[in-house]
């Protein structure tokens, strides 16, 4: 019989901070992009604000979160360093996490993503990892956002 895997490696005090910190990024109904995402494999959803600057940058990012602790943390290090990038800065960060997250390439350079880094062997969780990247690209596009 095998030993039950531990999520201690996963939730670990930082990720639990982080989870907290997303408080300091609150939802603003009246941003002008928002959008849901939900993982199918761990049912987490958030819901995300965008503003942008005249240049098409992040300018304020607001989230309503009803996500595990890595879903929260994820937001919360989205959220971060969200500010100035643009709709294909986004979109190349997700396409670079999902890669990382299917063993196919590097941890990418996103600000704090390392703090999560222990999600990658948790596939149940690799959804609650993207959720902030789906939805704001869905925002962004006028779609709606799932998986």
């Amino acid at each position: 019989m095998s030993a039950p895997v531990s999520t201690a490696v996963l939730y670990t005090p930082e990720v639990l901070g982080l989870a907290v910190r997303l408080a300091a990024h609150g939802w603003d109904g009246d941003l002008p992009f928002k959008a849901e995402a939900r993982s199918p494999s761990c049912g987490s959803t958030i819901a995300l604000g965008l503003a942008l600057d005249g240049e098409g940058r992040v300018e304020r990012v607001g989230v309503r979160s009803q996500a595990c602790a890595i879903g929260q943390a994820a937001a919360a290090i989205f959220a971060d360093a969200a500010q100035g990038r643009t709709q294909a800065d986004l979109a190349a960060a997700a396409q670079d996490i999902a890669r990382w997250l299917g063993g196919e390439a590097p941890l990418p350079e996103w600000p704090g993503l390392s703090q999560i880094a222990a999600a990658r062997d948790y596939p149940a969780r690799h959804g609650a990892v993207m959720l902030p990247w789906k939805a704001a690209l869905s925002a962004l596009s006028g779609r709606a956002a799932n998986g």
